[in-house]
């Protein structure tokens, strides 16, 4: 990894409008996203699913569907067109942005017939458990993609490209996933519930002949469809490891280019990703989990919470070349099932702990960036209307900071458990080097070290309206207020 690898960012959210804009209105901010510093998008999924023009995407229908056909009501995806999809790439290329698509492998929803055959009931909270006798069951497996009409790809899927449902026409009151005939959960998953292959939907039977052909053969249509860059691989803890390894081996040869792959494996348990990384032998980075667990821990325990610990667990600590870092996504979001909240006070603080540190891949989150507003139910049933408060100002100092002023030897401050600090000493083409110092408590000071001797520093969150003058052998008392954190600068400071 180059010592600036810029950030990317998470063009949508859960709540994100279904009015078929997201790829004109991005097309059209890719140009100020490029100056504030972001360097990749990472987009949602541009194929057509279950839920037509209101699906965020993850119940894949169709993938090569990217809003062209009439299909499931609409042509166009929650997002857009396809000639607006392959366009915000193209928009994106031209001010040095990559582009990163998000793949879904694990299922299909919203089969086109349904099909019978035999199966195995199994308890869905443990899959190594039988409930029951093979039986016949009636399940929507049979997808015919009718307003595509072979276009593409004239493969129809039927049940034997699947290993699992949860629903069965023939008895719709049980509550069991539904092993097929001749199948077996993959074992090379997560544990959880004894083996956690099954998610939702019609399974894909990964180790199928024609399910192996056909993703191959959508992956280079992609790519030679849309020039996209790289890969968000979804629910990977649900998919034979190995499958993604291979998948993406074959697509960086076949393109002669270095595809960027990360994968969502949504898991607090360390190890669990640490074995993914293993499996996979590097060739692939992960979402760091733990330490976004680590940020919503912090923000609700406020000032009895060690910032010390901060990178505890962390895949960023054990693997920062493997690491994407990231404050929050779709599914941590309010009223979402994985909700994990990281409270709004610290987001600015966990901002600064991924964005102006040299290990790690940073992802920024658009609803943390421009805000969102929407409503939902929630768990207990209620309407509840939520906010979520924009800090696009900061967050575009933090980056200006990181493209300007955090290169060279990072040396850290974390000996105290409420306030902590590093510095970056920076190099020959960035001098001067930064300090960063946050407190999750009173205001806040660190006498650190930057390399720098006489030396003014200012701080660019203007939270402290000072100055800081390093000593003749580089020290200085950086401060910060309560609860905040501030980004010391030498020369102009500013976003841009």
């Amino acid at each position: 990894m180059t010592e600036y690898n810029g950030a990317m960012m998470q063009c949508f959210h859960w709540y994100t409008l279904a009015d078929g804009y997201l790829w004109k209105t991005l097309a059209e901010k890719t140009s100020e996203l490029a100056k504030a510093g972001i360097t990749a998008l990472w987009l949602p999924p541009a194929c057509k699913a279950d839920g037509g023009k209101d699906d965020v995407g993850y119940g894949v229908y169709d993938l090569f569907d990217l809003g062209e056909f009439d299909q499931k009501g609409t042509v166009r995806t929650k997002y857009g067109t396809r000639e607006e999809y392959v366009r915000v790439i193209q928009v994106a290329h031209e001010v040095g942005m990559q582009v990163y698509a998000d793949i879904v492998f694990n299922h299909k929803l919203g089969a086109d017939h349904q099909e019978e055959f035999q199966a195995t009931p199994y308890n869905p909270e443990n899959r190594h458990e039988p409930t029951g006798e093979m039986q016949t069951i009636k399940a929507w497996t049979n997808f015919t993609f009718p307003g595509r009409n072979k276009q593409y790809s004239e493969l129809e899927w039927h049940w034997w490209h699947f290993n699992a449902v949860d629903y069965n026409a023939l008895d719709e009151e049980t509550d069991t996933i539904y092993l097929f005939e001749g199948k077996q959960f993959d074992d090379s998953v997560d544990l959880e519930k004894g083996n956690f292959d099954y998610l939702m939907g019609c399974n894909l039977d990964i180790n199928n002949p024609d399910v192996q052909k056909e993703l191959i053969y959508w992956g280079e249509w992609l790519l030679e469809t849309t020039g996209i860059d790289g890969f968000r691989f979804d629910a990977v803890k649900h998919v034979k490891s190995e499958f993604f390894l291979d998948w993406l081996r074959h697509m960086r040869k076949q393109s002669g280019r270095d595809l960027f792959a990360v994968g969502e494996y949504w898991s607090g348990e360390s190890e669990a990703l640490h074995h993914f990384l293993e499996v996979t032998d590097g060739n692939m980075m992960l979402f760091d989990v733990t330490l976004h667990y680590n940020f919503a821990a912090a923000g609700k325990k406020e000032k009895n919470f060690d910032l010390q610990t901060i990178f505890d667990g962390s895949l960023v600590s054990t693997h920062p070349d493997l690491a994407v870092t990231l404050v929050s996504n779709h599914d941590s979001q309010p009223l979402q099932s994985l909700e994990s909240v990281v409270e709004a006070w610290f987001k600015p603080l966990a901002y600064s702990l991924i964005l102006l540190r040299k290990d790690g891949y940073p992802c920024v989150f658009c609803a943390d960036y421009y805000g969102a507003h929407y409503t939902d139910s929630g768990n207990d049933g209620k309407e509840h209307e939520i906010w979520m408060a924009s800090h696009q100002w900061l967050i575009d100092q933090f980056l200006a900071a990181r493209r300007n002023h955090a290169y060279g030897d990072q040396y850290d401050y974390f000996d105290h458990p409420n306030c902590i600090g590093w510095t970056r000493r920076g190099n020959p083409e960035h001098p001067g080097g930064m300090a960063v110092v946050l407190s999750n408590s009173e205001d806040g000071s660190k006498r650190m070290e930057t390399g720098s001797p006489d030396t003014t520093y200012t701080d660019l969150t203007e939270h402290d309206s000072g100055s800081v003058t390093t000593d003749e052998s580089g020290w200085g008392e950086f401060r910060c207020k309560s609860r905040s954190v501030s980004v010391w600068v030498s020369g102009k400071s500013g976003t841009l």
